[in-house]
Order: C-alpha cells, then sequence, then structure tokens
C-alpha cells in the first residue's frame, strides 16, 4: 500500500473526521504500524490537547506521542503569514511528516478543519501542503446544495482547484448527502470526467449532528453537580424554564435538556420527577443558570432521586446560557464511542472499501516536489557527515555559510585562511563558531605543504612542472584544497566566491581528473520551480559542445539527477522536435542523441526537442505522440552555453524559482564553483550539494 494519503476538505462542518476514522479503520486490517499526522490543529487552552488527535490516538491505540502528531496550531500560522514566514512552516510541517514516514508503514495526513473566519488561508494551506508532501488527496465535499446538479457542480470546481494546483485526487468522498445517491454520483463523475477518481457519497447521518451534554459542559465551562457518568448522552433539543411547571412540561421531548434558572426549585423538581415517570420522555440533563445559591431542599431532592441525571451549573443567565447552546457544533472525541463506531459504520457502508485500498496501494509518485527535494538534501547531507574543504576563508559570506552550516550540523568544514584573521572576523560578524564542526587552516604555513607540493610536482612532471612551481602552487587555496580532496583529507571542495571559475577547476582538472567514461567536465543547475525539480545542463562550463560532448553531459546530468533521487527523462534541446527541422545544429543535437542511446541504452531520451514539447504534457503529446519524455522530461540539455546559461535565468527570474548551482559533475572527486555573487543561500546549499556528491561517489 502506498505509505500516506492526505484528507482535505473545502467547506467548514464536512464531517471530514468520519473519513479519517473510516480510513485509519481500513487501513489498520492490513497495517497495524500507522501513524497520524494534522500539520495544523486548532487553537486550544494550555493543557488541553486536540480532540482529533487524541481520538486518533486513543481509539486505535496507536505507538504514537501526542506531540508528534502536529506542527503548529491556526494562530501560530496566521502569526507565521503575517511576518512572510509561511515557507518556514512548510519546511517544519514536511521535516515532521518525513519523521513519522521514517517510523510507521503508513501514515495519514489530516488537513484543517476549515473556520469560517479563515477558510481563504486554511483552503489554501490543504492545497500546498498535499502538493509539498506529494502524496494522493481524498477530498471531501459536504452537500449543502439544493439539487444534485448544483452539488456536482461544486464538485467539480473543487477537483479542478486542487489538480491545477498539480494536486493529485483519488477520490472524493460527498458527505453529509441529502440529495438522490446514484443522481450525485452520476452527475458527479460525468462532470469531473477522470475514471481513476473513486466517488462516494455518505447521506447525512441525523444521530452524528446531536451534541452531547460532555460538549455542552466544556463549551459553556459549567460546574458538573451530578451525573458525571452519563455525559455522552445526545442532546436533540433544548427547553428553556421561562413559564409555569404545567406548560413547561408539555415540552420535554426525548433527550432534550432542559435551561432552567437556579431559582425555579418547580421546574427543576419537574424535571427530576419526569425520568421516573414512564408518562414523561426521557431527558438527557439539566442545567441551572444564574447559579449564585442554590436550594438546600431542591438539592437533597436530586441527591435522594438516584437518578443519575446529569445536572449542571453556569453563573451566566437563561438567555444568554440558550443562545450559547444554540450554537454547539458537534464534535468527535475520544470518550465519545457510540459516534466512531458510528461514523466507521457509514464510511464501510457506503464507500468502495477495495477499490480505495487499490488507489491508494497502486498511486505512483511522480517527481519530487522542490521542498521535498530540499528537505532531503538536508537529510541526506546531514546522515553523510562528510567533510568539505572551503578555501576562501576571508570572505564574509564563506564565514557566515559555515556559521549555518555547522550550527545546523551538516557538514564538517575545513575553512583556509590565517587563523587569527579569520577568529578575528568572526568576532566582528558577531556569528557562532562551532568547533566541534570547523576547523581553521593556514594554507600557507601547515605540516602538509611539503607532502602535498611533492604529491603534485610526481602527478604533474610529465607535463614540465618543476618541483618549485609544486611549491608555489600549493601556496595557492585553490590548489591546497583541491589537494586535500585528492589525498583524501576532505571529501570535497567549495570555491568561487571570490576566485573564477577557471581558477576553481583547473587544479581539479589537472590532477582530479574525470570519472572512467567521462571525457568533458560539465555542470548542471536545479532549478526548484513552483511545481517540480527539473535539471539544466550544461550552463556554466563548457562554450559550444560538440556531439560527443553533448552526450558526455547528458550522461553525466542523468547520474546526477538519479543521485539526488530523480529519475531521469532526458531532453536533448534544440529550435525543432523529432525530424521536423534540419541544420548543423539540430544534426548536432541528433547526432548527440543517438550517441546518448548507443553508449546507455537503459537511459530515456529524446531528441531534438523543442523546451515545450519537453515539460509540457499537452504538447508533448501533440509533436512527438508516443514518446515517454515528451512532456515529461527532467533532465534538459542545452545545445550551447549561451542558450543554458541565458534560459536558466530568465526562467529563474520570471518564475521566482530557485536555481541550486552550478554544480559539477564529471570529476572523480566532488569540487564544485561559486558564482562570485554568490549569496549565503547559495553557498551553504552547494556545500550540501557537495556532500551529497561525495556520499554518492563513494
Amino acid at each position: 500500500m502506498n505509505r500516506s494519503v492526505y484528507i482535505a476538505t473545502t467547506s467548514p462542518d464536512s464531517g471530514k473526521s468520519l473519513v479519517s476514522l473510516g480510513i485509519l479503520q481500513m487501513v489498520m486490517r492490513q497495517t497495524p504500524n500507522v501513524g497520524y499526522y494534522r500539520p495544523i490543529i486548532d487553537d486550544v487552552e494550555e493543557d488541553i490537547k486536540d480532540n482529533h488527535i487524541e481520538t486518533m490516538i486513543s481509539y486505535f491505540n496507536l505507538n504514537q506521542n501526542y506531540d508528534d502528531a502536529y506542527a503548529f496550531t491556526k494562530s501560530e500560522i496566521i502569526d507565521l503569514q503575517n511576518n512572510n514566514k509561511l515557507d518556514d512552516a512548510y519546511d517544519i510541517i514536511i521535516q515532521k511528516y518525513k519523521a513519522l514516514e521514517d517510523r510507521y508503514d503508513f501514515v495519514l495526513i489530516d488537513g484543517t478543519d476549515l473556520s469560517a473566519e479563515s477558510t481563504s488561508l486554511e483552503y489554501d494551506l490543504n492545497v500546498v501542503i498535499a502538493k509539498s508532501l506529494n502524496i494522493p488527496v481524498i477530498l471531501v465535499v459536504k452537500d449543502s446544495f439544493k439539487n444534485s446538479h448544483d452539488l456536482s457542480k461544486n464538485v467539480s470546481l473543487e477537483v479542478n482547484n486542487f489538480l491545477k494546483r498539480d494536486n493529485k485526487i483519488i477520490a472524493v468522498i460527498i458527505n453529509k448527502n441529502i440529495n438522490p445517491i446514484e443522481e450525485v454520483i452520476e452527475k458527479s463523475k460525468k462532470r469531473i470526467n477522470d475514471d481513476s477518481v473513486l466517488i462516494s457519497v455518505i447521506p447525512k447521518d441525523i444521530s452524528l449532528s446531536f451534541p452531547t451534554l460532555k460538549e455542552l459542559s466544556d463549551t459553556l465551562g459549567a460546574k458538573l453537580l451530578y451525573g458525571k457518568d452519563n455525559l455522552d448522552r445526545p442532546i436533540k433539543k433544548f427547553i428553556i424554564g421561562a413559564m409555569q411547571l404545567s406548560h413547561f412540561m408539555n415540552y420535554v421531548e426525548e433527550d432534550c435538556v432542559a435551561v432552567v434558572p437556579a431559582d425555579r426549585s418547580d421546574l427543576i423538581a419537574g424535571v427530576v420527577l419526569s425520568n421516573f415517570s414512564s408518562g414523561y420522555p426521557r431527558v438527557s440533563g439539566l442545567i441551572l443558570t444564574a447559579v449564585r445559591n442554590l436550594d438546600a431542599n431542591i438539592m437533597k431532592l436530586v441527591e435522594g432521586a438516584n437518578i443519575n441525571l446529569p445536572i449542571m451549573a453556569v453563573e451566566s443567565g437563561t438567555f444568554e446560557t440558550a443562545s450559547t447552546t444554540a450554537n454547539i457544533k458537534s464534535t468527535i472525541y475520544p470518550e465519545n464511542i457510540t459516534k466512531i463506531k458510528r461514523s466507521i459504520d457509514l464510511f464501510e457502508q457506503y464507500v468502495d472499501i477495495p477499490e480505495l485500498e487499490k488507489k491508494i496501494s497502486s498511486f505512483k509518485i511522480g517527481g519530487i516536489t522542490p521542498k521535498m527535494f530540499q528537505y532531503n538534501l538536508l537529510r541526506t547531507a546531514k546522515k553523510a557527515q562528510k567533510h568539505i574543504v572551503l578555501p576562501e576563508g576571508g570572505d564574509e559570506r564563506i564565514l557566515r555559510a559555515a556559521s549555518m552550516l555547522a550550527d545546523d550540523e551538516i557538514v564538517k568544514l575545513t575553512v583556509l585562511g590565517k587563523p587569527e584573521e579569520i577568529k578575528q572576523k568572526v568576532i566582528q560578524l558577531g556569528i557562532n563558531w562551532n568547533e566541534n564542526f570547523i576547523s581553521v587552516l593556514d594554507n600557507t604555513e601547515n605540516d602538509l605543504l611539503e607532502d602535498y607540493a611533492n604529491t603534485l610536482y610526481e602527478l604533474r612532471k610529465d607535463k614540465g612542472m618543476e618541483l618549485a612551481q609544486a611549491k608555489d602552487l600549493m601556496l595557492d587555496a585553490s590548489y591546497f584544497g583541491t589537494m586535500m580532496v585528492y589525498k583524501g583529507y576532505a571529501d570535497g571542495m567549495v570555491s568561487g566566491a571570490q576566485n573564477t571559475t577557471a581558477h576553481t577547476i583547473r587544479p581539479a582538472l589537472q590532477f582530479v581528473k574525470t570519472k572512467p567514461g567521462i571525457k568533458t567536465v560539465s555542470s548542471v543547475f536545479f532549478m526548484l520551480l513552483r511545481d517540480r525539480v527539473l535539471v539544466y545542463g550544461d550552463c556554466a562550463v563548457v562554450p559550444n559542445p560538440t556531439s560527443d560532448q553533448l552526450a558526455d553531459i547528458a550522461i553525466s546530468s542523468a547520474q546526477t539527477a538519479k543521485a539526488f533521487g530523480l529519475e531521469p527523462k532526458i531532453a536533448m534541446l534544440s529550435y525543432s522536435s523529432g525530424n521536423s527541422g534540419s541544420g548543423e545544429e539540430v544534426d548536432k543535437v541528433r547526432k548527440a542523441t543517438n550517441l546518448v542511446k548507443s553508449l546507455r541504452p537503459d537511459l530515456l531520451v529524446e531528441g531534438p526537442i523543442q523546451y515545450d514539447a519537453a515539460v509540457v504534457p499537452s504538447v508533448g503529446s501533440s509533436k512527438m505522440p508516443g514518446s515517454l519524455v515528451a512532456g515529461q522530461a527532467n533532465v534538459l540539455i542545452f545545445p550551447d552555453l549561451n542558450t543554458g546559461n541565458n534560459t536558466y535565468k530568465a526562467v529563474q527570474r520570471e518564475s521566482g524559482g530557485l536555481a541550486l548551482g552550478p554544480v559539477l559533475q564529471g570529476l572523480k572527486k566532488p569540487i564544485n564553483d561559486l558564482s562570485r555573487g554568490a549569496k549565503i543561500e547559495d553557498i551553504y546549499n552547494t556545500v550540501v550539494i557537495t556532500a551529497i556528491q561525495a556520499e554518492n561517489d563513494q
């Protein structure tokens, strides 16, 4: 079975908890090791826990802590939104989800219950969270429509709202239905026009809409005087004690609650006695309002009656109390086993369980979302604990990035430079300097210099290098850092904040060399767009590649994509698709495509192909029908550096996406180059990527 499913609703009071209970019951029959996650919970008072979480953990006896089951309260989310920090919230939501995914065979994610005051924000949150987690969605739609035509129209609208944000909907469950079931299913299927989406309809069940005395007591903050063992009784009606006893008793009905002023002894006695009489229906409870001092004789009568009738007292007046009770909404909580079982029974009666199980288990995740990609980067790098050298210790950005990486305990770092100078700069900048994760080494004066110079001399003497020249080169931080990687003192190097690309790469080309079978050192950018992650190559190193070099770049880029969790589908880009064009540049791409196919028949590759045909499904199927890559490509190989560099910058700027790179590929050990305009975030991300490359190269 697929490992997770996300339950989202489209309106307040949809009865989503019924669906959550039903799905968890269904899953646990096959997979007992199940976790429950509710990313955003309603605001609750201190020391009070969220009902949904408590109910799930308690009823299903989940092996899970309460605090692990949620990330934020609604007010915390609103504060983060007001401070433009929602992205931080999404990161934490993903982290907590992934922690549960690691522990459990299946995780049920319960979206927010929409509230009238923040419906728009919560709706968007559900859409974005479901997409970020990249898991299938079950949509719960409430029937609040006069006819099946309007209801099916709404179902189609809500499904499309999720689909256009690239969510994957596997089922729609229409709850609290008041229209003809078969008619609703038929019209909804016709409007959605997608056989892959299961449509189920659960009729409105009046028994689930009745609040209980416990919910009433909690809402009113009432003091319970008697009847603590009967608080799960349902409330079907409220009657207000504002008339004579003989007239009042005409309004007593089964499972009603009487709201009576505390000084109306006659009405109190009448309610108590009615529960003894076979001539009157059973009263669920009694609320005494405006309580100051209760009549001792009446209380003595109640105690002696021994009927265990729940009686509660409030200080508010009768009118205020009656107004509050009128607005109580029924909920499901751990002690109300009757409602829980009724909810599960309804789900199993009206939902096609085998079909839903099939849709959940057969769902295949396509690609990876940007948020999940970034999370996986950090988790993988932190787990690997690689050692990265940063040669440009005199740059403030390098020091700040090193501090952040050490604080997050992502990698071990060696920063090259004068220790005293770096120490003073760290103090001036006021940043943390965790010496458990960062060491400083003077590359111009240390015990390694002689050995490093001799090694370089031996490696390059056939090229005419003298020992004295090797010693001079080793005083250069780029050469020294690269030799640290070559000799195994470090796992990778990141440079280029101050130095040129040529200065960074030259030492690696001279003695680190390329991987077996790879002749061309090239680069890729990971393009983190709104809804997907793409790999662009080459956008930084090879100006005008030949067909052989293009094939090399494509193969290296596919290997890089796979190393970072993407299943590569390669598009060899050109200004025409398939056999529609000719010319020197198109022929170069066509030849490179054929080379990739012959060298690596295991890779999916298409070319020549235009950009839109490569990434837009409708265009791809139109221009290259039957292609396994067209419209689905995630590795895009540009015909030259001019095209690639300009395209990645244009896409980054216009889409607001994040470009991670350039990431050098083809070298035996990871050496990565920074732009001289690199931001602290760029340096941080490049170090993380370098650490993962080092782990994958082992």
